[in-house]
């Protein structure tokens, strides 16, 4: 594999340099979704979904790949799985930052303590679709409540 592959690679493995954070390193990754969202959430409903499935799709190659760069399996510095995470998760949110804020919190969290079936398959399922898949899981949890929150409170929430 030439140089500059390796590089590109590393660079959308990393979410584009913000797994490097010296600290939580997902959290920096997840935030360094919010820009792709902001570009991508005026696209129609078909087109946003079809962009998220193939920045899934391209996941789980590139995660896997840096995954055995690195001899680590998902690396706390691979975050591309959170940058596509927060895509799903922010799908079809509520207008205003205060829903997206909650979405990103809410996804954080669903990431970060693996209730089953997402610690189930962050265990058992390896290489880039492992990486990929607990990430997705949590981002449709998230994407779910965050949903849920919307039809029970609408607009009066915030």
């Amino acid at each position: 594999m030439n140089s500059l592959l390796k590089r590109s690679i590393t660079f959308l493995a990393t979410g584009f340099g913000a797994g490097y954070a010296p600290f939580a390193p997902g959290t920096f990754g997840t935030l360094a979704g919010l820009p792709l969202w902001w570009l991508l959430q005026d696209l129609s409903i078909v087109i946003y979904l079809l962009v998220v499935i193939l920045l899934f799709v391209a996941g789980i190659p590139i995660c896997g790949w840096m995954s055995r760069h690195l001899g680590v399996e998902d690396a706390p510095v691979i975050v591309w799985d959170e940058i596509v995470g927060l895509l799903v998760t922010l799908f079809l949110v509520p207008a205003g930052w205060p829903w997206v804020i909650l979405g990103f919190l809410l996804f954080r969290v669903f990431d970060i303590i693996k209730p089953w079936p997402i610690g189930l398959i962050d265990s058992k399922i390896k290489g880039g679709l492992g990486i990929m898949l607990d990430d997705l899981v949590a981002a449709l949890f998230a994407l779910t409540l965050l949903q849920l929150i919307y039809w029970q409170f609408g607009s009066s929430l915030f």
